[in-house]
């Protein structure tokens, strides 16, 4: 009887910015078992899959940071190399807006890796001094952030953070996941969308009594909305974009699309629109949905 093939080498990489919650991402990896590296030099990211591989190994996570910033050009070229061999390979890129890295640095009293600033300055000279390796930061990492699936830290819990990362690595490497998003403009825009709809001009279920303390996946307010020809205009445009383009984007061997549909409070309209486009394209697609302000609570 022949013995089924090995499953192939499952890796994702872990990169980002300083702060941003790199090694959360790495603990939820490491509660799904994987096998985690920390700060592991890009020269050595080839030379380790190797040997990996002859202890057989099935699922190891490895992060890379700014502190490797002369040879992070590198990783490009060695991500494709691990794919045309077979391995399956998935890049999480961690991002927060840089008023959130600031005050995480803040509140920690970590010294920033690029920051070149002594003890001893002022205030705003050692804000100063991190906003601009912050920045730099930014431009050297530049490279990995577009070969990769952004996650927005910015205001997620950590365990919402852990959730996304989990849900994330069990999909499908082998077709374009595609990630709705709901979320509120007064929180600010997610760094982490490919595209981003505006929904607020749509009839509010905030100003009906009955139904502003529910949320657009609560029975009344979809009966609501769905009675607003609007709702529905606006539901069958933005479906018809992505249907328009998902394929050309999945021929470009993007791994992950987030669409991020956003209104005023992220509790009514935008989280109905997800739910429905999400059930809508889950028929064709890998399809996963967050609610950033409801999984927040």
């Amino acid at each position: 009887m022949q013995k089924d093939a090995p499953a192939p080498l499952e890796i994702v990489l872990i990169t980002g910015m300083s702060g941003s919650g790199k090694t959360v991402a790495l603990n939820a990896l490491e509660d799904a078992g994987f096998y985690c590296v920390d700060n592991l030099p890009p020269e050595l990211l080839l030379p380790f899959v190797e040997l990996e591989q002859k202890h057989q190994a099935r699922r190891v996570a490895i992060a890379i940071d700014v502190r490797s910033a002369t040879s992070l050009p590198l990783v490009p070229h060695q991500l494709a190399s691990l794919r045309s061999r077979g391995i399956n390979v998935k890049s999480l890129f961690l991002d927060a807006n840089t008023d959130t890295l600031v005050r995480r640095y803040s509140e920690t009293r970590r010294k920033h890796p690029l920051s070149q600033l002594d003890a001893g300055h002022g205030e705003q000279d050692a804000r100063r001094a991190l906003v601009d390796a912050i920045e730099l930061e930014r431009k050297l990492l530049a490279i990995l952030r577009e070969e990769a699936h952004v996650i927005d830290s910015s205001i997620i819990r950590p365990s919402q953070l852990q959730g996304y990362v989990k849900t994330l690595i069990s999909s499908s490497q082998d077709q374009l996941t595609l990630v709705f998003e709901s979320f509120a403009f007064k929180r600010g825009v997610p760094t982490d969308a490919d595209y981003v709809f505006d929904v607020r001009m749509l009839p509010n279920p905030h100003y009906e009594p009955t139904l502003r303390h529910l949320t657009g996946r609560d029975t009344p307010v979809a009966e609501f909305l769905q009675a607003q020809p609007d709702v529905e205009r606006m539901q069958h445009h933005i479906a018809q974009f992505l249907e328009n383009w998902l394929d050309a984007l999945a021929h470009d061997h993007r791994s992950y699309v987030t669409v991020a549909i956003g209104c005023t409070g992220g509790q009514h309209r935008s989280v109905y629109l997800v739910e429905r486009l999400a059930q809508r394209f889950a028929l064709d697609w890998v399809t996963l949905k967050r609610h950033r302000e409801l999984d927040s609570v």
